[in-house]
């Protein structure tokens, strides 16, 4: 296959580059400077977002394009002009991909646009799956429905999926790493009242759910990438401290996070419980189903 990734430096990207050339794909990284990139077999830079680029002259039988790229949501606190810069980056992201799709003379079989299920909102006692067609209210939830509803607008030219992330674990990097001293100092204990729910997904079974995503025809629409098992907060902090042999004690008062962190602490003191109906329904094998074992792939 030849696939064309937006947001090729990020967590998911690379790990989604890593699985495709082990398989002989070829990548192609939209980038908006090409220059000292590491060099790589199978992948191939490609510059936009300049007035001067022009990536459809470089890009010839795609098979499908990934769209990742998007202001990180951990990038600093969210005052009035980060919230306006984390949606206007997806959504100036999102067009730039659909009008590349537009210009392609042999369009993509397929659309994979990154999201997240902070889609459904919040909330300590329902279970979400891709039949809630109704999303949330609070920041998050309006950032992905707008996300979506430019995604959507390549529907007329493609079939297009939304992968709804949910917390992405990796040793390397992202919410796992940030989470890993104070366990590892012996400090690791609940956040605020311990009761939200965690919907997590191992890093490995994220890039092997958008391969499928990829090469299954009949998905599309929106898909919940999460693990088949979420974890309230209380218990997540259990299991990560028994894997690494530490203890689990020391709480952290919602009070505080909210004055360190704002209204950016929602993202840690708030969950939804998310199922990945979708992807089982379409015969999708996680690796990694439990949160125990996952945790050992990562750390030991």
């Amino acid at each position: 296959m030849n696939v064309v990734i937006a947001g090729g430096s990020g967590l998911i990207g690379q790990a989604l580059t890593d699985h495709l050339i082990k398989d002989n794909h070829n990548v192609f990284i939209l980038t908006r400077n090409k220059t000292n990139k590491p060099s790589k077999d199978h992948v191939t830079y490609v510059e936009w977002l300049d007035e001067s680029a022009a990536p459809e002259r470089h890009l010839k039988d795609i098979d499908a394009v990934v769209n990742l790229a998007g202001e990180n949501l951990n990038s600093g606190r969210w005052t009035k002009e980060k919230k306006q810069e984390i949606l206007d980056s997806r959504i100036h992201a999102t067009r730039e991909i659909v009008n590349l799709i537009e210009k392609l003379e042999l369009k993509p079989n397929v659309l994979i646009n990154g999201s997240a299920i902070g889609y459904y909102g919040t909330s300590d006692k329902k279970t979400f799956t891709e039949d809630v067609e109704t999303s949330g209210e609070d920041f998050l939830a309006t950032v992905v429905r707008k996300w979506e509803e430019e995604a959507s607008k390549a529907n007329t030219v493609t079939r297009v999926v939304y992968t709804r992330f949910g917390m992405v674990l990796d040793s390397k990097d992202g919410a796992l790493k940030k989470m890993l001293p104070p366990f590892k100092f012996g400090l690791g204990g609940k956040l605020g009242t311990g009761q939200q729910w965690m919907s997590w997904v191992h890093i490995d079974d994220v890039a092997r759910a958008i391969i499928h995503c990829i090469n299954t025809p009949t998905i599309k629409g929106p898909v919940n990438i999460t693990a088949p098992n979420p974890e309230r907060m209380k218990d997540f902090g259990k299991t990560l401290a028994q894997v690494l042999n530490r203890p689990f004690w020391a709480p952290v008062p919602s009070s505080i996070l909210k004055i360190g962190l704002g209204e950016m602490s929602t993202l840690v003191l708030e969950g939804q419980k998310v199922l990945p109906k979708k992807l089982e329904d379409h015969h999708f094998t996680f690796t990694y189903r439990d949160l125990q074992n996952g945790l050992k792939n990562l750390l030991q």
